[in-house]
């Protein structure tokens, strides 16, 4: 069985040996390649097709958000996970809008890269729960537009999937959902897998920010 092909695309020869080992120790993922900057980045990408790609965000020639935008525009099967020191909301959001899979902090365990990895290859996304938080506290911030009248339905979302979604946006997990609602996480997963579709993103961060935007999930409650 093929393991998942990962580039690594950092111009700190440090950083890039370090994921190297990480990655050399885990069964079922192999390395694709190494990139020193966002133009090699691009180029290696097209070249070599990796699954996964670890971008770091500051490089020189072209900086990982540019390089995001263009390998995603031609080919955005390919999982992109941001793996940075920057967790500012300005480069957070860039980075979402440019279209990336995972948000991961340079400090962060090696077992949660190679976790990230293998979640964003099976089509998953995921964020640092600390960076799902700025995202969600910014969104908070800003100013909605007024709420739709409840006869439309935004996205053809059901009632159930706009709760589903209500709780997403308060940051729990799939576990707390199925409790908090009273069904299974199989059914809480099937759900999002149907929200997803229907909203056209690939991950609950990009969901509930459009549910936000679209004024239609409510962050003005009492948890």
């Amino acid at each position: 069985m093929k393991g998942i092909r990962v580039l690594i695309a950092d111009d700190h020869r440090i950083v890039r040996e370090g994921l190297v080992a990480i990655l050399k120790t885990k069964k079922g993922i192999e390395l694709s390649g190494e990139a020193t900057n966002g133009i090699e980045a691009v180029a290696l990408a097209k070249r070599l097709m990796p699954d996964v790609i670890l971008m770091d965000i500051s490089m020189p020639k072209m900086n990982g958000i540019k390089a995001t935008t263009l390998i995603k525009e031609t080919l955005p099967k390919i999982g992109i996970i941001a793996i940075t020191m920057h967790d500012d909301e300005a480069t957070i959001f860039k980075l979402i809008r440019a279209g990336v899979d995972g948000y991961l902090l340079k400090d962060s365990e090696s077992s949660e890269i190679v976790a990230a990895i293998r979640t964003v290859h099976k089509g998953g996304s995921t964020l640092n729960p600390e960076i799902a938080k700025k995202v969600l506290d910014e969104l908070a911030r800003m100013p909605l537009p007024q709420k739709r009248e409840q006869t439309q339905r935004p996205y053809r979302l059901s009632e159930r999937e706009i709760g589903v979604l209500q709780e997403v946006a308060r940051g729990k997990s799939n576990k707390e959902i199925a409790s908090e609602l009273k069904l299974s996480e199989k059914t809480i997963k099937n759900h999002l897998r149907s929200i997803f579709s229907k909203m056209e993103v690939s991950d609950r961060t990009k969901a509930a920010m459009l549910g936000i935007q679209g004024g239609f999930i409510d962050l003005d409650f009492n948890p």
